[in-house]
């Protein structure tokens, strides 16, 4: 046993001053009696002249004695080495995503975590000692946020963790390790402890980096069902409804039968049964008319140990015409799909572009550069602005189609096997875009939105390539139309991830000079728009559901969902990989120094109780 206060003995000096006022005599009270015949002994007593007497043996002596002993030993503050480094800053970082709601353990992870990370505090030398320690809190939520700064200070690290919350959001675990990294690179005598089950952590970034991380694993089981998709669209066989596609994944090693349900503003429209098979996602579709703008509410009904992932909604807003403008020499493959890709498409031809197509809604150049490129979204076949790419534009003969990333909204169901292409213009990915279809040297499709103007860009002619006669050329065409449609960009901002900053251009609303928004627990926010204002932005968005917004007399609505199923994996990891050639195994042993001064002090409430009760019980 050592002691992290041991100039508390001082207070021991008390001890000996307790025994003296035992031996003292007592004070006499003077009392007039008639004879002192019966009163001998007394006498004899107030008669002595020393001022002291024998000790004798006495309960309350000792209670109080141990009383005051107990006393001194809670404040020198002792403790038995665990084991915990003797790092001289330790950077606790307490992962608070969605997956750390999970009730495997009681109550939840998250607050297991907040435990484990308190007695790591508890652990902490401070005070005189030479290896004085400190400790820097951070939680990694909808954000990676530094709670309390490097100190010793125990009582400031146990308020940071009690108000730290957790969110619906997936993790941000790799943005605060790099902060923690960053903290430590320079100091060898320190080291990060994470407190995280483990699920969605990706470290593949810090493969080559010297990461002296200690691992605290919380989870027990993965018993999880969750949606991970949602979407809704036009029903291309009847305009008059929408097409709601969700996806709902099964995680638990044993199939489950379970109910979904669509609700529509709250109401409830459909219920479907559906069977989840074991580690298996399983798609559902439902279809509903739609009276108005509103909200879509998927709900799972099954009961898991992860109820953030067992809801998600989507603003649906009726779909509008689509106007495009095809600018052609004349692709009639390229024609037919435009005018079948949406049973809401007018297509209009032309041979060039001028300035009346900025009344479109979208832009086709195929392969005829424009005088003056258009200001709205545009897809943009074999042409390019010099203003789109750094580093020139180029040339590749024949090359070959190596990858493309079939999880973009663009490439939906889209498959590029058996497309040969002649030649095609070669160019550097931007950072404004992300490239859909790579070859060795250059990207050949990209998109991105470029100060509020969505573009597509295809590197080649499609009529010098055999795209155009496989089936995921006209499906590729009703993607992008929909994709760089203005509505489904309005749309797609009323959709975000539990923890994303909500983003509202207020060049349609006037100007406001304040918003108000009320999030899904109820509780209203007011958020005043400065006159120069041009964007409302709002980040508390840490919990998932609907938030409406009052601006001006203008009513709206956005939604922030989960919808990730690396974090509704709730599986816990027992070792975090850090790329092909490293890992962190989780540790099982309690890292820290545990201090027993709180024992000591409820000892001391103890016999203090005990003493009353036996003087009371003496004089009784």
């Amino acid at each position: 046993m050592s002691f992290l206060s041991p100039l508390a003995f001082l207070f021991a000096l008390s001890l000996p001053a307790v025994v003296v006022f035992y031996l003292l005599k007592r004070k006499r009270v003077v009392k007039l009696v008639p004879s002192s015949l019966l009163w001998q002994k007394f006498l004899a007593e107030t008669q002595a002249s020393a001022p002291l007497q024998r000790l004798r043996h006495n309960w309350l002596l000792l209670l109080q004695l141990l009383l005051l002993l107990l006393l001194v030993l809670a404040l020198a503050r002792p403790y038995f080495a665990g084991k915990t480094g003797e790092a001289a800053l330790q950077i606790v970082i307490i992962d608070a995503s969605a997956s750390m709601q999970a009730t495997d353990e009681t109550p939840s992870r998250f607050e297991k975590a907040r435990s484990e990370a308190l007695q790591l505090v508890d652990g902490l030398k401070t005070g005189f000692s030479q290896d004085n320690q400190q400790m820097l809190l951070m939680v990694a939520g909808a954000n990676a946020e530094v709670k309390q700064s490097a100190t010793s200070e125990k009582a400031a690290l146990r308020r940071a963790l009690q108000a730290a919350q957790v969110t619906d959001s997936p993790t941000r675990l790799a943005d605060a390790l790099r902060v923690a990294e960053t903290l430590t690179r320079d100091k060898p005598n320190a080291e990060i402890h994470l407190f995280s089950d483990g699920a969605g952590v990706d470290l593949s970034e810090f493969e080559t980096k010297d990461l002296r991380l200690v691992f605290h694993r919380v989870g027990t089981r993965g018993n999880n069902q969750g949606i991970v998709t949602l979407d809704v669209k036009p029903n291309p066989e009847d305009p008059a409804k929408r097409a709601l596609f969700t996806s709902i994944a099964n995680f638990s090693d044993t199939s489950v039968d379970t109910t979904v349900e669509l609700l529509f503003d709250g109401q409830l429209v459909e219920t479907k049964p559906v069977t989840l098979g074991a580690t298996n996602t399983t798609p559902v579709v439902f279809l509903a008319a739609q009276p108005r703008d509103g909200v879509f509410t998927v709900r799972l009904t099954a009961k898991d140990d992860l109820a953030a992932d067992n809801q998600a909604s989507v603003v649906s807003l009726l779909p509008q015409p689509v106007r495009v403008l095809l600018v052609t020499r004349g692709n009639r493959f390229l024609e037919k799909a435009l005018a079948g890709a949406a049973p809401n498409v007018e297509l209009a031809t032309s041979t060039d572009f001028t300035e009346t197509g900025a009344k479109f809604d979208l832009v086709v150049l195929d392969d005829v550069p424009p005088a003056a490129w258009p200001t709205g979204n545009v897809l943009a076949i074999h042409v390019a602005s010099t203003n789109w790419f750094e580093g020139g534009i180029g040339g590749v003969e024949a090359p070959p189609i190596v990858d493309w990333k079939n999880t973009h909204p663009l490439l939906r169901f889209v498959s590029f096997d058996n497309v040969q292409i002649a030649s095609s213009l070669a160019v550097r990915t931007p950072s404004w875009a992300v490239s859909l279809v790579d070859s060795p040297t250059s990207p050949l499709v990209v998109a991105g939105e470029l100060g509020r103007q969505r573009i597509v860009w295809i590197g080649f002619d499609t009529l010098q390539s055999t795209w155009p006669l496989r089936i995921s050329f006209p499906i590729f065409i009703a993607n992008a139309v929909d994709w760089l449609n203005p509505a489904t960009a309005k749309a797609d901002r009323f959709q975000l991830h539990a923890g994303d900053a909500f983003r509202l251009p207020l060049g349609d609303f006037g100007q406001p000079t304040s918003a108000k928004v009320t999030t899904p627990d109820g509780t209203v926010k007011d958020i005043p728009l400065g006159p120069q204002a041009r964007e409302l932005v709002f980040g508390e968005t840490a919990k998932q559901g609907t938030y409406r917004i009052a601006l001006g007399t203008n009513q709206l609505a956005f939604c922030a969902n989960l919808l990730d199923s690396n974090e509704s994996n709730i599986t816990p990891r027992n070792e975090l990989s850090l790329g092909r050639h490293g890992e962190v195994t989780a540790t099982t042993q309690k890292r820290a120094n545990l201090e027993w001064w709180r024992w000591f002090a409820a000892g001391a409430l103890a016999v203090m109780m005990a003493e009353w009760w036996w003087y009371h019980r003496r004089t009784a």
